[in-house]
């Protein structure tokens, strides 16, 4: 008989686990090469649809020539370690699997993204898309597009499990490294490496070859085989950690400070509350208001019911109005001292820092903003000198509230 530990490696059984107690709908694993993530999701489905007679799979690529080389393959490796070859019947064309046991037709179904119209018209016979899995998500146009499909093959049953597996981008700005910083209940982000892989699994001359990248390129090992998110060269901020401030670290929060950034139409008004400790140099982000089209008065009155004890918030000079209405609101505010260079030093300031811990279910616009904040390049790929002026509002706000901690440093 053979044990499932026998198959899954460890950094896998708290998922699988997970997944028996029905704990969540969506499973974004993203991991380096060598991490077995997707042949952990192909057991995982082969052996979902043995259980369930009513369970049905799509197994989706970007680009449909790229499936049967790849999750087709890998999934008739599921069924062979397994041992169930005997009930599972495979075809090319039209390239599926069928589990025959005891009268069951479930069926696995490969699709191509690049034929979105063979996709909406998926139809299974007997139950319904129970599992949906999407290798390389990255490649993938987004969020837009990963919602399409789920609209389109999430129906008729009572739970489902998709599955997301992906060697993360390089740089922060991709939309699926972006996706993750997004909180949400029915969500589970896991990360592997080949580090927790038993070694025979792999074989020696694998562990040789990351051994020698991690020698002559560290940055390359620590993209291709720690699935690490290492930029492009042009991230402003490389000091960012994005985690859950806990409540206990709350309490102790004893230099608290304000900012707002102004906006309305096009650009967003935002407002941070966040702590230094200026001890460890350490700043934590967490609490904000961001938000289009949100007047003044009812921004007074979400800030009110924040900040209880009406601590001063320094504000954006450039808009004295919208100042003096907040002071009228019964806030105490006050603009932000501004001079030459104060931009770039209040940057430079948060650069310094030796750690900016942003939490990502409070703040998820200041983690995203921070995380892809990124010098631009010029059409020769050179990167440009100065630091964009566009998608900034958190980190003004943060400028703002933290002009007295910098310095010789007037912000702008």
């Amino acid at each position: 008989m053979i044990r499932l530990k026998e198959l899954i490696a460890p950094s896998f059984y708290k998922i699988h686990q997970d997944l028996k107690e029905k704990k969540h709908t969506h499973y974004w694993l993203k991991g380096g090469r060598g991490s077995t993530k997707s042949s952990f999701i192909s057991i995982e489905i082969v052996l979902g649809m043995m259980k369930d007679r009513n369970a049905n799979a799509v197994v989706l690529r970007k680009v449909g020539q790229t499936l049967q080389g790849s999750v087709y393959e890998q999934l008739q490796w599921a069924v062979q370690v397994l041992g169930v070859e005997a009930f599972w019947e495979s075809k090319i064309n039209p390239l599926e699997m069928k589990y025959t046991a005891e009268g069951k037709e479930n069926k696995i179904v490969f699709r191509g993204a690049d034929k979105p119209k063979k996709i909406k018209s998926t139809k299974f016979r007997k139950g319904y898309c129970k599992y949906v899995w999407y290798e390389e998500v990255d490649e993938f146009g987004g969020m837009e597009e990963i919602r399409n499909i789920n609209q389109s093959l999430l129906r008729g049953g009572e739970d489902f499990c998709v599955f997301y597996s992906y060697n993360p981008p390089k740089s922060q700005r991709n939309w699926v490294n972006e996706e993750i910083l997004q909180q949400r209940e029915d969500r589970l982000v896991h990360h592997s490496t080949y580090l927790t892989v038993p070694k025979q699994w792999l074989g020696e001359p694998f562990f040789i070859e990351a051994q020698h990248l991690q020698k002559v390129k560290p940055d390359s090992y620590r993209h291709e085989y720690l699935g690490e998110v290492i930029g492009t060269g042009g991230e402003v901020f490389t000091n960012i950690t994005i985690r859950e401030i806990t409540e206990e670290e709350m309490i102790r929060f004893d230099h608290i400070a304000r900012g707002i950034d102004w906006g309305y139409a096009a650009d967003p008004f935002h407002y941070t509350v966040n702590h230094y400790d200026k001890t460890r140099k350490r700043l934590y982000i967490f609490y904000e208001i961001q938000k289009l089209n949100l007047s003044n008065k009812k921004a007074a009155e979400m800030i009110k019911a924040e900040n209880k004890s009406n601590a001063m918030i320094v504000c954006d000079s450039a808009e004295p109005k919208s100042i003096a209405e907040m002071y009228e609101y019964g806030l105490k505010v006050m603009g932000a001292k501004k001079g030459a260079d104060s931009v770039d030093y209040g940057i430079k300031w948060l650069q310094d820092l030796e750690e900016i811990v942003i939490d990502p279910k409070r703040c998820p616009n200041t983690a995203r903003e921070f995380m892809e904040y990124e010098i631009e390049r010029d059409s020769n790929g050179n990167l440009k000198g100065k630091f964009p002026d566009k998608n900034n509002h958190s980190i003004d706000a943060v400028r703002y509230s933290r002009e007295y901690d910098m310095k010789h440093v007037r912000v702008m």
